[in-house]
């Protein structure tokens, strides 16, 4: 009898964030029509925002710092076609039948085993992307505001968690609000780069970094050395297709913009 009332208050707790509708969002496996409500737009902005890692700046100076401008580049074209070749079906059939990296895999016939392991490298790579933008998003509080780092990587973290609670219902309302002030933030600076008296494009552009001679021209070796940092990217794509399931059903007039959501916010 003392251990019920123990635990009588944990489940009205849990049974009011269960019929919490808002928390709930079928933020895992199966989209079932009925919440695929929102907007071709709306979904294809949220997901292409989650994109906008600043990891990726990283990366890309990382590899032409170490490989060259010239490898670097064609590193990026060759693992653009990659993604969009392998995300492509991927997102195409996620959207359609409204189903995560796990379905989809034990779908197309990993089986069980199959499918955690896709599901474990998601989590990993997911675990590892988020803590580097942590880190990043902590060392700019800290330059900007004089915060110390370790409290400035409690509040990189504790600051999503309202959001992902909330699932895409508040991460899509979010994006929106906040999309405006990210394009000021992206293009600024590069703005300023470009239009500075001391900007040097062709010099960028004949950097051979690290590589030294090797650098000026392509070279297999490195080429492949800068495609392997960025084919860590692949795992991306299962993120982006939490997002896309919730894309409504394709019409059957105007395919195209359903097509263009797809294609905008997924490879």
């Amino acid at each position: 009898m003392q251990s019920n009332e123990k635990i009588l208050p944990t489940r009205r707790t849990y049974n009011k964030l269960v019929a919490n509708e808002m928390m709930e969002d079928f933020a895992l496996r199966f989209t079932a029509k009925r919440v695929r409500v929102w907007s071709l737009n709306r979904i294809a902005n949220t997901a292409l925002g989650i994109v906008s890692f600043l990891v990726l700046e990283a990366i890309g100076g990382a590899i032409t710092l170490n490989f060259g401008f010239v490898n670097s580049a064609w590193a990026i074209l060759a693992v653009i076609a990659v993604i969009f070749l392998t995300g492509l079906p991927i997102c195409y059939y996620a959207a359609k039948y409204g189903v995560d990296i796990d379905l989809l895999s034990r779908g197309s016939g990993f089986g069980y085993i199959g499918s955690t392991i896709a599901s474990l490298i998601y989590a990993s790579f997911t675990f590892i992307f988020f803590a580097l933008e942590a880190a990043i998003m902590s060392m700019a509080l800290q330059i900007l505001f004089g915060i110390p780092l370790a409290l400035a990587y409690v509040v990189s973290a504790l600051v999503v968690l309202p959001l992902v609670t909330h699932g895409i219902a508040y991460i899509s309302r979010f994006q929106v609000w906040t999309q405006p002030i990210w394009l000021v933030l992206q293009l600024v600076p590069l703005f300023y780069v470009f239009s500075h008296p001391d900007s040097q494009i062709q010099g960028w552009i004949e950097y051979t970094g690290q590589s030294g001679e090797q650098g000026e021209r392509f070279n297999i070796l490195l080429f492949g050395a800068a495609s392997a940092v960025l084919l860590a990217l692949v795992a991306q794509i299962g993120e982006q297709v939490d997002f896309l399931r919730f894309l409504p059903e394709k019409p059957k007039t105007s395919r195209w913009k359903w097509w263009a959501a797809l294609i905008a916010g997924g490879p």
